[in-house]
Order: structure tokens, then sequence, then C-alpha cells
């Protein structure tokens, strides 16, 4: 089967760019190197391509109270220009999909979801609005996007695009006429980092990414995406979050409005934080410089207890941790050994967030 390209491809190609199938696409994993683009965004500004993520325009005189049915978080009166992450759950908790929902207007909501869902998430969304007066649309089609991530992002947007977006607050949304088209600016991303994320058609978005790689941003492979994220203590679907993995296991029950009247999942996921879990992920720092990977075991007093979802060597700051799906029972400051290859390394377990945050907020 042919992987699918995004608007950007060829420019990736005329960048050098490593290229490697990624959820159903051919995608940059990097350019000149993961650690120099990674240092870019966390120090100056990158930008990364995400057209290959997926947009559902969801319209109508229901659409507040089915986005509340299908969505762990409350979108009840939140004003335009708002921005919420939460999760799409499964009746036994498990996740569908992780996404961001940005209110555009009164009764006008866009989630972003996962490039590897779409189709899962599509047919998932339809199936539970029966009996909803709303209009959903899949416009994954329709919009390229990009994310300008670091400390210089809203200097870059200002300079490059003549947009201020220094009254834009973080997880704050607006829509912006540039020429006959409306584009879509968040103050929204994925790496820690204070940043943007750009929707436009794919017209717009070369000619916005051919600007930015002009003004010297660094272009950013998928590769940097993930060490930047895992750093910050952000999930990524498939590893930190499942239809096994529920928010509460993931400890993201901050984005479970169980006050809310219903939603999906709501009983199951009720049940779990007052009953508790068998098993909830944990940060892992180990001892020594090994590096853990997805699927290496967790070990204490040589029983297995668990099982690493992401693994790294840190780039912004030298220590080897991991974040690993164990046994309910185990503590902040417990000591562990995580089995790589046949040896096995010690470490303590530790929250998830390995490097602060440095959002404008």
């Amino acid at each position: 089967m042919n992987n699918k390209r995004t608007c950007l491809y060829d420019k990736h190609v005329a960048l050098g760019a490593l290229i490697t199938p990624f959820a159903g696409f051919d995608m940059p994993i990097q350019y000149t190197g993961i650690t120099e683009e990674h240092n870019a965004v966390r120090e100056h500004c990158g930008v990364f391509d995400v057209s290959h993520m997926g947009e559902v325009l969801v319209t109508g005189h229901d659409a507040e109270k089915y986005i509340n049915h299908i969505f762990t978080n409350d979108v009840t009166g939140l004003p335009a220009g708002k921005v919420l992450y939460g999760m799409m759950c499964y009746p036994d908790g498990g996740v569908v999909d992780d996404t961001c929902i940005c209110k555009l207007d009164d009764q006008v909501f866009l989630m972003t979801i996962n490039a590897s869902n779409i189709e899962k998430d599509m047919a998932w969304i339809e199936e539970n609005a029966k009996g909803y007066d709303v209009i959903l649309e899949n416009k994954s089609e329709t919009y390229g996007q990009l994310a300008l991530q670091g400390p210089e992002a809203e200097e870059k947007m200002e300079s490059v695009f003549g947009l201020s977006t220094k009254e834009l607050k973080f997880y704050e949304v607006r829509q912006v006429k540039v020429g006959d088209e409306i584009i879509i600016v968040s103050r929204t991303g994925y790496t820690g980092e204070d940043g943007f994320e750009i929707y436009g058609s794919p017209q717009y978005i070369n000619e916005a990414w051919d600007k930015l790689i002009a003004a010297g941003v660094t272009p950013c492979g998928l590769g940097c995406r993930d060490t930047l994220r895992f750093e910050v203590g952000l999930p990524l679907y498939g590893n930190e979050l499942t239809d096994k993995i529920s928010p509460v296991m993931a400890g993201l029950s901050m984005f479970v409005k169980l006050d809310k009247e219903e939603f999906i999942g709501k009983e199951a996921l009720q049940k779990q934080k007052t009953e508790g879990v068998s098993q909830r992920l944990r940060g892992i720092v180990l001892d020594a410089n090994a590096i853990p990977r997805h699927g290496y075991k967790v070990l204490k007093d040589g029983e297995e207890v668990g099982v690493v979802t992401t693994g790294y060597r840190l780039i912004s700051t030298p220590k080897s941790c991991a974040v690993a799906l164990v046994d309910g029972s185990i503590q902040l400051g417990d000591k562990l050994e995580i089995q790589i290859r046949k040896k096995s390394f010690s470490g303590v377990v530790a929250k998830k967030k390995f490097y602060d945050k440095h959002y404008k907020k």
C-alpha cells in the first residue's frame, strides 16, 4: 500500500530530509539531525510539518452538547477562541484518541486528531452522533498544518507573517484573514515550548513554510518532536494512551471532568478514580547511561512489574529516562530495573515530566 504524502513532501526531499513511513504517511524524521533540531526548538525556533494530522469540523444546533458527549473535558459555555485538550473514550474507559478542540464560533468546533487514527476516529465520531443535530466534516484533506515552536516563535510570527500574537494566550485560537483565505492560528504545541499551530490551505502552508525557512527557522522532523514531547511528559497515542491505557491510568485525570452530566466512558473512569487502578504510568530515571526503549520489561526485585511505553537518553538534560506502565502498587521513589537486551539497569521511580515546560501563559 502506498503511503500518503503531505502538501510539503517535495520541500522535505529538497532539504535532504530522511523520509520514513509514519502513521500511513511518508514523513520527515530529521533533516540535519535530531539533537540539532531538538536544541533549535528549546533555544530558538523550529518549524514542523504536521499536515498529516486530521481535522474534523463539528457544527450544528447540538454541537456543544455532542462534543461534551464524546469528550472527557467540558466545553459547556466555553468562549469562542479557546482551546481544550482531552480524550475520546470507549465505554470501558480505554482511549479512542486524544485531541485538542478549538472553539471557533458559537456551535463551531474544530477537532485535531492523530494521523494514524483518522479513519477509526471518523467512524467512531459518526457512530456516536446519532440523535444529535450536528454536521460532521472531515477536513483533513482541506488543511495543511505547521507547528512553529520555540522561545522565538512569537517574534517569528510577527516578523515573517506580520501577525501580532502577543494578545493570543496559551490555548487560545483565532481566525485570521490572509488575502482571500481565512487561516487558523492557535497558541498550542507538543514540545513544552511556547509556539503556534497554523492551519491553512495546502497552497498557503507551502508559502508559509518557504517564508519561515528563508527567515532562518530550523526545519524539524518528527524525530525531535518525539524527544521534545517526551522530556516534558506529554503522552503519545499508541504509547501512553491506548484502548487499554485510560486517562486515569495515564495520570491525566485533570482532563476528565467527572462532574459533567454524562460522556462516553464516564462510569468506567469514575470507578477507576474511586477504586484505584491495577496499572498506571510512572516515570523512571536510570542510574546509568543506557537507553530504554518501547516494549522493554520493567522489574522489581527480579519480578516483572511492567513495560516501557517510551524511553530515551534525554537531549536537554543528561539523563536516561523512561515512562512505563507498571503495577498500581509502584510508588514514587521505588527502586526498579529495566531489562535492556540481556542486562538489567537500575533506576528510581520519578514524575513523568523530566524537563520543565516553558509556555507563555
